[in-house]
């Protein structure tokens, strides 16, 4: 990825330039739906462009079987991410299960929530729904926790999520449905951006996969996210940036605090 300008990111005074933005490359799929970015890239007249750095590798039905698990098994299943759902019911239809149509969902946001009924008859009484964490699911894994469930993830695993049901003592299986891997981005070798926002360590790692030699230079750095900010950092990467924190709860608010103070208000 190309960079512009001499300044280092080792600079104590790098954060403190706020040097005009006007363009933004956002390491995620382009929202379908009305976004604050967009709202944010005509105000400010910016140019704002989406790109996932992650990618999804599906595990092969083959592979799959080597688990020795039946997914029609379990009563209760927890989905963390759309990928997890995706996955989870592309396994079910190779495989064959026959999966309940009693089988409880626990969808960790109202979105996961909605993309599952791509999939299911949605009915309240078998669909939970949390705000963000697996905590907020507690009262519902509490009421089922004589129950069998199954946590499909991706190689990065669940730890988090994992370590709520062990505390509960919730009797549940983590299985690997799908792998995180990095996007290909070589199209973006000679492209430059003010601003890169990322969401994830695997974004982190998927630029420098790309791109080893990358250096910062004038390009700003924005994370969401503690892991993200350590994984940036691990990389020598200065981050002008951060969410979410009391005044910039997201990305989008965030990046906007930063734009103001660069570009001047509006």
């Amino acid at each position: 990825m190309a960079t512009k300008g001499t300044a280092s990111q080792t600079e104590p005074q790098y954060a403190e330039k706020y040097n005009t933005v006007t363009s933004l490359l956002i390491s995620q799929p382009k929202p379908e739906e009305k976004s604050p970015y967009y709202d944010m890239e005509l105000k400010w007249g910016l140019k704002i462009d989406w790109r996932p750095f992650i990618q999804v590798a599906a595990v092969s039905e083959k592979e799959f079987r080597k688990n020795r698990i039946n997914l029609g098994e379990f009563p209760c299943v927890i989905f963390s991410s759309k990928g997890a759902v995706d996955n989870f019911f592309r396994l079910v239809e190779e495989t064959r299960a026959r999966v309940s149509q009693d089988t409880r969902y626990f969808c960790l946001t109202e979105a996961i929530a909605n993309y599952l009924q791509k999939f299911i008859l949605y009915r309240k009484r078998k669909v939970f729904v949390g705000k963000r964490v697996a905590e907020d699911l507690a009262h519902y894994f509490n009421k089922y926790k004589n129950e069998k469930f199954l946590l499909p993830c991706s190689n990065l695993g669940s730890t988090e999520i994992v370590n709520y049901l062990e505390k509960l003592n919730i009797n549940h299986t983590e299985v690997i449905m799908y792998n995180t891997v990095s996007a290909d981005l070589s199209d973006l070798s000679d492209v430059f951006y003010d601003v890169l926002a990322f969401f994830s360590p695997q974004g982190i790692e998927s630029l420098f996969d790309n791109f080893p030699d990358f250096k910062q230079n004038n390009t700003r750095i924005a994370v969401f996210g503690n892991a993200t900010l350590k994984a940036a950092e691990e990389k020598g990467l200065y981050v002008n940036i951060k969410a979410p924190t009391p005044e910039a709860p997201s990305m989008n608010k965030a990046l906007e605090n930063y734009i103001v103070k660069a570009n001047g208000p509006k």
